[in-house]
């Protein structure tokens, strides 16, 4: 991961405030002082940092994330500026090797890797089994595991309200510098979702439009408030590389 706010003495330390901002999406100072063991002061500094360098901003907890009574904590997310500081190795080789393929084989060609891209990063994905509800999230989980394996920093979200189903959000993108230009790629890993999952996927945002992640919706048929032990977050960052 390439320096954000690097000219510091504790560069090492924003190193690691800025890869909790990219895993999480979003995340409030006192988490991020109990995952790097720092004083609130000390979590402030980096904060204040950053987002007076422009590279991250703090945001109003959603509705799911507020827990027990009184004021929501404030949340914090990396801005588009931020993440475009993040490295994004062989962006314009990949751009021009893709531009490339399109010139010799048409945009035929350029949805085919697209989908062989995919393809092979969903590979060992095990289908839903059914398409009841428990079966689809499972598949959903797998899904996040195997993107973050590829170094997308999936996780998993449980929604109600009137869009009940769960939320595979990729907290980063690998190739969202190519896929600016190739959209392509995008298209190509929302019908592979949908594919794996059995059910019909539809892409809430994305990276690439400025969001703070690729968010992919998966519709359940049972509202959350009616489901069985409902979770809010699931973490699948098992061999991420940023």
């Amino acid at each position: 991961m390439a320096v954000v706010g690097a000219a510091v003495p504790d560069g090492h330390t924003r190193r690691a405030v800025v890869r909790l901002l990219v895993e999480s999406g979003s995340i409030t100072a006192g988490e991020i002082g109990e995952r790097l063991g720092l004083t609130p002061a000390g979590v402030r500094r980096h904060l204040d940092a950053l987002i007076e360098a422009g590279d991250a901003e703090s945001v109003p907890a959603a509705s799911w994330q507020q827990v027990g009574r009184g004021r929501p904590a404030k949340r914090f997310r990396l801005t588009a500026a931020g993440r475009a500081k993040l490295d994004h190795a062989y962006d314009d080789l990949a751009a021009a090797a893709m531009r490339q393929l399109r010139e010799i084989g048409g945009e035929d060609a350029v949805r085919t890797f697209a989908r062989q891209r995919i393809d092979a990063i969903l590979a060992g994905v095990q289908a839903a089994e059914s398409p009841d509800d428990a079966a689809v999230e499972a598949a959903a989980e797998r899904v996040a595991a195997a993107l973050s394996g590829a170094g997308y920093v999936a996780t998993t979200t449980r929604v109600g309200g009137p869009i009940h189903g769960v939320q595979i959000c990729q907290h980063h993108c690998p190739v969202s510098h190519v896929a600016e230009e190739f959209p392509e790629l995008c298209e190509a890993e929302q019908q592979a979702m949908a594919e794996v999952l059995g059910t019909h996927v539809q892409r809430l945002a994305t990276i690439v439009n400025g969001n703070c992640a690729c968010t992919t919706h998966v519709p359940l048929t049972v509202p959350i408030s009616k489901a069985p032990s409902p979770r809010r977050d699931t973490t699948s960052t098992e061999g991420a590389s940023l």
